[in-house]
């Protein structure tokens, strides 16, 4: 036996006569409804008003308080990326350089269009740090003394 199913405008022969006794017994089942659900039913099927506002309301819509004052510091991240960080909010204002591997030793790149960097940094920090570009670090010459270096040429207290 096969049964042939095909989408119709009009509901299906069966459905019909459940549908007028749904409705013809709708109040006693919004009744049962309610009392299985202790007034829930019917209280989430009235209309509810909208909420009115008064006066003027603004709302900016921001993810993040930003701080009333930017307090700069230069870090050297995990993956050599020597950076100027805010240090209250731990965003990025500026990549200065990139820690490269060069001739065995590590070595500060100045984000510079020599140095193959497409977004280089601006030409008054590039004459400030011109100095440390290619600068090795050894045992002597740490990442922390070169971000204290970077931060004294370019005037940025350590907090």
């Amino acid at each position: 036996m096969v049964d042939i199913i095909s989408k119709r405008d009009s509901p299906r022969r069966e459905d019909v006569p459940l549908k007028q006794l749904i409705q013809q017994n709708r109040a006693i089942i919004t009744r049962l409804a309610d009392q299985i659900s202790g007034g829930s039913y019917s209280a989430s099927k009235r209309q509810r008003s909208e909420p009115q506002a008064e006066g003027l309301i603004i709302h900016v819509g921001s993810s993040q308080q930003t701080a009333a004052e930017v307090a700069p510091t230069i870090r050297v991240s995990r993956n050599g990326r020597v950076i100027a960080v805010d240090f209250n909010s731990g965003r990025q204002l500026h990549h200065i350089g990139d820690m490269r591997l060069r001739d065995g030793a590590e070595t500060f790149v100045l984000a510079t269009k020599e140095n193959g960097f497409f977004s280089p940094v601006d030409q008054v920090i590039a004459e400030a740090l011109a100095e440390i570009d290619g600068t090795r670090l050894d045992a002597a010459y740490t990442e922390e003394r070169l971000a204290a270096d970077i931060g004294a040429k370019l005037g940025i207290d350590e907090p």
